[in-house]
């Protein structure tokens, strides 16, 4: 028997594999069109990031060692251009462009999908990749490092976008991720459960637009933007992952029945065309839970519809029962996100009446380290009770869930089912009850009726309007809200009337369905609790006429950079951060904009050049955050975190020493935007000055950085100048010249401002070498101090960058909570601060893991 495969990654290696362990004698040729089979594609994001070092990691097996391995003969550089059914031959193309028939007994077409690249302008251009292969990936990260690639944007959020997105992230680089659809991971997570992990990215510090098509590539002679119907954002590098298609072109005229591209197959992998079998990305299967087609172009797919596929050509007949669209993908370090099944809104199309919860739950004993909770959303049919599908996310292991899920639709379980299963429990694994039971627990009691909630959805879609909210928490903390001690609760609520609309709201669901089972024992018929609380909704409460807002109202608006300007109770001034001052034409427009629609139409800058909109009522200050964020900009600069960076026009003064936006951008996008996740004992401020002029107090600041032009003396061309120029050019006084009429520079004395070099008509003081000088543990204010150069002369940005971040790990590992960085390098001593940051060894992810309390006030 002769079986011909067509394709070489995952269906197609599979299945030929397998064939030859059931069948040694079988005669199986693999044809592929690349040069790599077998190589791990769900891996190339990772690579890029670098979790995977090497290229070599990808590729799962090599022609040589899998046809040494499996006994299947496999040649590479061979694209099948054409299939005759009835000859039962395949036209194969060499890479030499020689033609040839290739004869088969039995077909197997797993010949996968290409990436889908709309045909705009500039797409073509150096600097825009799809990913799909090792050379892809490897293009990716070569182009980065050859470019010095600092912003990139990702078209497409989808998995493999987002999956990208978070890799180029992890490389230091800028991210912004668009996709024409109104939601991240679209008909794979329901919209609230999208719209929570896109606050997530954000917060974390990723761009990302919905609703925003890509309409062109920017560029000239390689990608500089990406173009939308709302402007172009500036990219250095560009990944289109908006899709992927069919690889089936070859089959036209065939015969081969097909839709959309995507072969036809029935549930054992055949095709219409006699001897002729399909699987993997290129083929069809079925859903599971509805029985219609279905197209799961999945590594998970593709290898285990291979393998049943070589069962049944081997004389076991196996049925592929069909997928349920489980997937499973990492987002952020801290954030996972799985599912399986249908969505709520599929459900509702297929014909079921779906019943859905929304479950803040413990991803493990909350007492263990590391412990976590999983935002679980769970779906049931509302008159069988059987379960639908989940979807959950999470900083833990999300896949748990998602697995026993599957389980559970394949076998058609109810909710019920669940309850008293006996699944692992040891403190640093699970909970007691597993997380999907006690989700299971919380919809038995909504189906049941014992729990009456507004999902998420109904609140964001303004169902809760008109209820007064209970703030359900331990202690006082939704601003706005009434709060009642739920120990407390025992019967009548004073001034509430048995049925008036109650919102219990808490931090995560619990504490509030507690209340209502309270209530509704002491006869109060109209509660409704928040289904997630506020750790998974943004919760709004109205501000009655005339009441004044809360100090712990205030404070937390000061912590997103809106201070209040003091002539009013709700009117406050938003900070929007800059890089050093520098902002695009676009993001000036930007500004204007949010000022004009949300504030008075006045900007002021601060001075450590942010800009403030001014004048923003307390009821526009979240859709003004919003407006800024959609476009590319953020509120902020307050809290125990690295400051936004200011510095002077380092390149227009008199001295320009150093390019001092540049460097300074460079720092705003590694340590504002990269470490704004991590707390420090304190505010860490940084400077960069371009010239010893000092222009922007480098030396007030936690860390100051300061451009340097070191002159050298060459005496053998100084001619004892009657009148030296030299000393003319000097600032400082510190040239002069010496008994013998020959110019010295006092080094005690000079500043390096560099003044002096090239000042001789004979070439008599030149330049040793630019550089930077670094000062730390300055502060100005209550408590001025000024910093204390570092001994050394840094002579590169990245000597600078690295002892900037060794000074904030420093700070985070041994400043004292409330202190500031000059009261660390005081306390511990100059010397000591200073060994350890130019040569010490240091632990960064140790550093980064301690559990750190900052003590910044604003």
């Amino acid at each position: 028997m002769r079986y011909l495969i067509v394709g070489g990654v995952a269906a197609g290696t599979k299945t030929a594999a397998k064939i030859k362990r059931c069948d040694r004698s079988a005669d199986v040729l693999v044809i592929t069109k690349g040069r790599d089979i077998s190589y791990a594609g769900c891996g190339l994001p990772y690579y890029v990031g670098g979790d995977i070092e090497t290229r070599e990691e990808l590729i799962v097996n090599t022609p040589e060692a899998y046809a040494g391995l499996t006994g299947v003969t496999v040649q590479t550089g061979q694209e099948a251009i054409s299939l005759d059914a009835a000859a039962k031959t395949v036209t194969v193309r060499s890479e030499n462009g020689e033609e040839r028939a290739e004869a088969y007994d039995k077909l197997v077409i797993a010949t996968g999908a290409n990436p889908f690249m709309p045909q705009v302008a500039g797409i073509d251009l150096p600097g825009v990749f799809g990913l799909r292969t090792p050379d892809d990936a490897t293009g990716i990260r070569d182009y980065i490092k050859d470019n010095a690639c600092r912003r990139a944007v990702v078209c497409g959020a989808g998995f493999i976008g987002l999956e990208i997105a978070e890799n180029l992230m992890a490389q230091g680089l800028q991210v912004t991720v668009i996709d024409a659809m109104p939601q991240i991971l679209p008909n794979v997570l329901d919209p609230e459960m999208a719209g929570f992990a896109t606050r997530q990215l954000k917060a974390a510090g990723m761009r990302v637009l919905t609703g925003t098509a890509l309409t062109g590539i920017a560029g000239e002679t390689r990608a500089e933007g990406v173009q939308t119907a709302t402007g172009t954002l500036p990219a250095d590098i560009v990944v289109v992952a908006i899709g992927i298609r069919p690889a089936t072109a070859w089959l036209e005229g065939s015969g081969i029945e097909m839709v959309k591209g995507t072969i036809v197959t029935d549930e054992f992998c055949a095709t219409n065309l006699a001897d002729v079998y399909a699987a993997g990305d290129c083929a069809m299967v079925r859903n599971a839970l509805t029985g219609k087609p279905a197209w799961s172009p999945m590594g998970s797919t593709a290898n285990i519809a291979g393998r049943a596929l070589a069962r049944t050509l081997t004389g076991t007949p196996t049925s592929y029962p069909g997928v349920l669209g489980t997937g499973v993908v990492r987002l952020l370090p801290t954030l996972n996100a799985g599912r399986t099944g249908l969505t709520e809104a599929a459900a509702r199309e297929e014909g079921f009446d779906p019943e859905s919860i929304v479950a803040v739950v413990d991803d493990k004993a909350h007492y263990y380290p590391g412990s976590s909770s999983f935002f679980i959303k769970l779906i049931a049919c509302k008159k069988t009770h059987r379960l639908l599908g989940v979807q959950v996310l999470g900083a833990g292991n999300v896949d748990k869930v998602v697995d026993i899920m599957v389980e559970a639709l394949y076998q058609k379980f109810k909710v019920e089912d669940l309850d008293l299963m006996d699944f692992a429990y040891a403190p640093p694994f699970s909970t007691a009850i597993h997380p999907l039971v006690t989700a299971g627990y919380i919809l038995e009691n909504k189906l049941a009726g014992q729990l009456e909630s507004f999902t998420p959805a109904q609140y964001a879609a303004g169902e809760a309007a008109g209820y007064a909210v209970i703030d359900a928490l331990p202690a006082p903390t939704i601003p706005g809200a009434e709060w009642i001690d739920l120990t407390k609760v025992a019967g009548e609520l004073p001034g509430h009337a048995k049925d008036e609309k109650l919102l219990l709201v808490c931090a995560k669901g619990k504490r509030g369905y507690f209340m209502q089972n309270r209530l509704k024992a002491a006869g109060y018929t109209n509660t409704r609790v928040l289904e997630g609380g506020i750790t998974f909704n943004e919760v709004k409460v109205p501000r009655p006429a005339g009441k004044k807002l809360p100090a712990a109202e205030i404070k937390r608006l000061k912590g997103l950079g809106c201070l209040q300007d003091k002539r009013f109770d709700d009117v406050f001034n938003i900070r929007v951060i800059t890089r050093n001052g520098k902002l695009t034409s676009a993001e000036q427009k930007t500004v204007a904009e949010a000022a004009e629609t949300y504030g008075t139409g006045e900007v002021t800058m601060t001075t450590r050049l942010t800009l403030e909109i001014q004048g923003v009522p307390y009821d526009n200050i979240a859709a003004c955050i919003e407006f800024l964020q959609d476009h590319g900009l953020d509120s902020g600069g307050t809290g125990s975190k690295v400051r936004p960076v200011v510095s002077c026009k380092g390149t227009t003064c008199q001295y320009g020493l150093i390019d001092t936006f540049d460097l300074s951008e460079k720092l705003h996008e590694r340590f504002y935007v990269g470490y704004h996740g991590i707390e420090l004992p304190h505010k860490f401020k940084i400077a960069v000055g371009g010239c010893p002029n000092m222009c922007v107090k480098p030396d007030l600041n936690d860390l100051g950085i300061v451009g340097q032009r070191i002159p050298q003396i060459d005496l053998g061309k100084c001619r004892a100048c009657k009148v030296c120029q030299v000393v003319k050019a000097c600032p400082m006084g510190d040239a002069q010249v010496g008994p013998d009429g020959k110019i010295t520079i006092d080094e005690s004395l000079c500043n390096h401002c560099g003044r002096c070099v090239g000042s001789c008509p004979f070439g008599a003081v030149t330049e040793e070498l630019t550089g930077y000088k670094v000062y730390i543990g300055g502060r100005w204010g209550k408590k001025t101090a000024h910093g204390r150069a570092l001994e050394r002369i840094f002579t590169s940005e990245d000597e600078v960058m690295d002892v900037v971040e060794r000074a904030i790990l420093f700070f985070r590992d041994e400043g004292i909570s409330g202190e500031r960085f000059a009261d660390t390098v005081a306390r511990l001593g100059f010397e000591y601060v200073q060994d350890k940051l130019l040569t010490a060894p240091i632990d960064k992810e140790a550093i980064l893991n301690k559990n750190v309390v900052g003590g910044a006030t604003c």
